[in-house]
């Protein structure tokens, strides 16, 4: 069955980050001179515009830090799923990312912990989601 929903067009600098979903790895970019650990991908570090970074393996846990449920069809591929919840999810390692909690949307809640999982949506592309942590903490 065809993959129906939008799927992302990796830039240059978001490439690593989307092959390492393809892995079921979820990266994000640290700092060799300040530490710091960031996302979206960009060419500097937010924190002291150093160049020298490397991409991390990151825990895949966080916590909601802020979600909205769609009850309304934006997207027709989405039709099947209503309603979702899309989530700001501030990851242990301390960035935030948006991305879809699975499973029951009543159940979605602030500072609720979470870890990532992929849905392989195509051969080329696995997306990174998160539901409820099962060890009930972050």
């Amino acid at each position: 069955m065809a993959y129906n929903k939008p799927l992302p067009v990796p830039s240059a600098e978001s490439k690593p980050f989307w092959e390492g979903c393809r892995r079921h790895e979820l990266l994000v970019q640290r700092c060799r001179a300040c530490g710091k650990h960031w996302l979206p991908p960009s060419a500097l570090c937010p924190e002291c515009l150093s160049t020298e970074w490397e991409w991390t393996r990151a825990s895949g846990k966080g916590k909601v830090f802020s979600f909205v449920v769609y009850h309304r069809l934006y997207h027709p591929g989405f039709k099947d799923e209503l309603p979702y919840a899309v989530a700001l999810i501030e990851l242990e390692e301390g960035p935030r990312m948006l991305s879809n909690v699975a499973g029951d949307v009543k159940a979605v809640k602030c500072d609720m912990p979470v870890e990532v999982f992929f849905e392989d949506a195509t051969e080329e592309v696995s997306l990174p989601k998160f539901r409820a942590a099962s060890s009930g903490r972050p």
